[in-house]
């Protein structure tokens, strides 16, 4: 997901959706481009390919199935800039292909609705019950879109049972899901959640970014694109590609080792986050409940009933910038999960975060 905008007199930072910056691996980053420069053709620097280059679609189809238990072929990755982009392009093909309407989960982010609405679509909010995202009843919808292996902002993941529903629905009405996998690499206490897209490659639209395990300022992301529907989202790129400067060094970064050991070394980091956040929440405000942290780079606070807005307004006293629970819920959900805080705790650089955890402590009722 797109971070919210973070106000610059705050000092103190726990919007969800960016991963620490500090954090960028500039060295390993730079020495990837001088091997990817050195080794790219002449002709890479020419228009090229509108799906991206073939280095970067076939390390990622490689690293997918590894990974992600993705079924990639090259041939069907496509690379955009960054998931927004990819939900643009997917949006305007599935309009000028007749759809109407495309299901979402009830708790997400208004700016993806917002792209999907631009290219003509609806959004309507699936329903949720104490297990999650009712992911299995889509209703007359022709798409769906989804955070299966870790729900953006309420962190669950979808059940078997509707993973195997909601696929099902596909195969049995044409329709198309679409499977935002945006910090899929990032798991803590279970064992990784493998991608939906493996249950029918021809029903699910594979969506991925670089903007948590790298930096959203790459601006890279990728598609893997059924192939009944990949000549429509070619058309529908046009000419825009990605930097094939970036595309050939995230290749190299991939088949060198140097993204695993990027995701390894944030996956550490991270979790130390994570624990220290549960920690300091346990001693300082044991009453608030800590959900959604068995996976990703968030956590849900629920907060006392009626108390999310005056806690925002007592963070931004304390100087620090957060999200409440209430600003993801999409228009027409009249059964709201309740008040709570979406914390970002990758957010913060190192240098920043024993003040943050401060900060947020005195937030809290």
């Amino acid at each position: 997901p797109t971070p919210s905008r973070v106000p610059g007199r705050l000092p103190y930072s726990l919007m969800p959706g960016t991963p620490d910056l500090a954090s960028f691996p500039r060295a390993e980053w730079l020495k990837a481009t001088r091997r990817a420069l050195a080794a790219a053709p002449h002709d890479a620097f020419g228009y090229g390919d509108p799906r991206g280059r073939p280095e970067l679609r076939e390390a990622l189809a490689g690293y997918l199935s590894r990974v992600r238990g993705v079924r990639a072929d090259p041939g069907h990755v496509v690379v955009c800039s960054g998931f927004a982009h990819g939900l643009q392009l997917l949006a305007q093909v599935l309009r000028a292909r007749g759809a109407r309407t495309l299901a979402v989960e009830p708790y997400g982010l208004d700016a993806h609705w917002d792209i999907v609405h631009r290219a003509g679509l609806k959004t309507a909010p699936l329903g949720r019950d104490a297990l999650g995202t009712r992911a299995q009843d889509p209703g007359d919808a022709d798409a769906v879109l989804l955070n299966p292996a870790h729900q953006f902002p309420l962190g669950g993941a979808l059940l078997p049972e509707r993973r195997a529903a909601v696929v099902e629905w596909a195969r049995r009405t044409g329709g198309l899901i679409l499977e935002d996998d945006y910090d899929g690499e990032f798991r803590y206490d279970r064992q990784p959640v493998g991608a939906l897209q493996d249950l029918d490659p021809g029903r699910v639209v594979h969506l991925g970014t670089a903007s948590k395990s790298l930096a959203p300022g790459l601006r890279l992301g990728w598609m893997v694109v059924p192939p009944w529907l990949l000549p429509d989202v070619v058309d529908h790129r046009g000419g825009m590609t990605v930097s094939v400067v970036e595309q050939l060094t995230l290749a190299e970064f991939l088949t060198s080792g140097a993204y695993d050991r990027q995701v390894r070394a944030a996956r550490l980091r991270y979790r130390r986050r994570r624990d220290a956040l549960v920690q300091a929440l346990a001693a300082g405000a044991p009453h608030v409940r800590v959900t959604g942290i068995a996976a990703g780079l968030h956590a849900v606070l629920e907060l006392p009933a009626g108390t999310e807005q005056s806690v925002q307004r007592s963070a931004t006293w304390q100087g620090l910038a957060v999200k409440g629970l209430d600003s993801f819920r999409h228009p027409g959900v009249t059964d709201p999960v309740g008040d709570a805080l979406v914390v970002g705790y990758a957010t913060p650089p190192d240098h920043a975060w024993t003040g943050t955890l401060d900060a947020l402590l005195r937030s809290l009722p």
